[in-house]
């Protein structure tokens, strides 16, 4: 477990035109991200793993594994609405080789705490892997509770850690600490954009997307040797464009957008339906908001 750490970017998943998965493309993101010094690899819900069928979504941890090559540890999303799917996807990324296991609650279902125990040591039970409570509530799904999430690290000594995304960031980020201590593995997982506050407050590494892993390497190379002005340098443009993501599905569209633009994917089809297009204006600034991020990794 205290292997991941870092910057563990998100994949995005490259499509055919008939929507099919693009597995050569994929493999070009997975060399092209590790070549930028990432230190882990990460399948999640910007993956689209929730717009795969199950055969699909145990496919593409196998096919990750194998062309990872064993150079960094991948992470991967097992979440479910039921216990039933969250222990197939467990099972199935255990027996791919999956270094560790992420896991978001129910996103449709109001659980009582009870119930989220229960879900999560089901997950536990199915392998011996390490899990990242996954809590998205900033954004998609159901809070888990900071005293829920304490529970299961003192019960589970050594096999949980934690990626927060719910607001307030920072204070949530101090929750967890004040429930779990000061050895907490805890992962920044807001794109960068509350990185320079998360890690102040000790956090591990960040989980943001392939499309700024070069910046985010750069950027968390500079927050650990103590470089605070190559940090805000790079931090202000990340943010900024971050800020402006208002929906998974804004995230999603706006990474392929920029994995197309860095000649990495051949376009950016995203399964329909979606909840998110850009028009010109927001291109325009995105493109804007990028070059500011390359211009300060280039020239810190």
């Amino acid at each position: 477990m205290m292997k991941l750490h870092g910057v563990l970017p998100v994949l995005h998943l490259p499509y055919h035109p008939d929507y099919s998965i693009d597995y050569e493309t994929l493999r070009r993101e997975i060399d092209w991200a590790i070549g930028h010094g990432v230190n882990g690899l990460t399948l999640a819900m910007a993956t689209e793993v929730f717009r795969l069928t199950d055969e699909e979504r145990s496919t593409l941890v196998v096919r990750t594994v194998e062309f990872v090559e064993g150079r960094v540890p991948v992470i991967a999303s097992v979440g479910g609405e039921s216990i039933v799917q969250a222990i197939r996807h467990t099972e199935a990324a255990s027996h791919a080789g999956a270094g560790a296991l992420m896991a978001i609650p129910p996103a449709l279902t109001r659980c009582s705490g009870e119930a989220v125990v229960e879900y999560y040591e089901a997950i536990l039970a199915a392998s011996d892997l390490p899990l990242v409570l996954q809590d998205a509530s900033g954004y998609v799904g159901n809070a888990i509770p900071i005293e829920t999430q304490g529970a299961l690290y003192r019960r589970y000594p050594g096999r949980i850690l934690f990626k927060p995304e719910a607001l307030p960031f920072g204070p949530t980020i101090s929750a967890i600490r004040s429930v779990a201590g000061e050895d907490a593995v805890i992962f920044e997982g807001t794109g960068g954009i509350a990185l320079v506050e998360s890690h102040a407050r000790g956090v591990r590494g960040t989980m943001g997307g392939t499309d700024l892993c070069r910046a985010l390497v750069v950027l968390w190379g500079a927050l650990e040797r103590g470089d605070d002005r190559t940090a805000r340098r790079i931090h202000q443009p990340l943010a900024s464009l971050i800020s402006m993501l208002h929906n998974l599905d804004a995230f999603i569209c706006v990474e392929k957008f920029l994995l197309r633009h860095q000649g990495i994917f051949p376009n950016e089809l995203v399964r329909r339906p979606v909840g998110y297009t850009m028009d010109t204006h927001t291109q325009s600034e995105i493109l804007r908001l990028f070059e500011g991020i390359e211009e300060a990794c280039t020239d810190p």
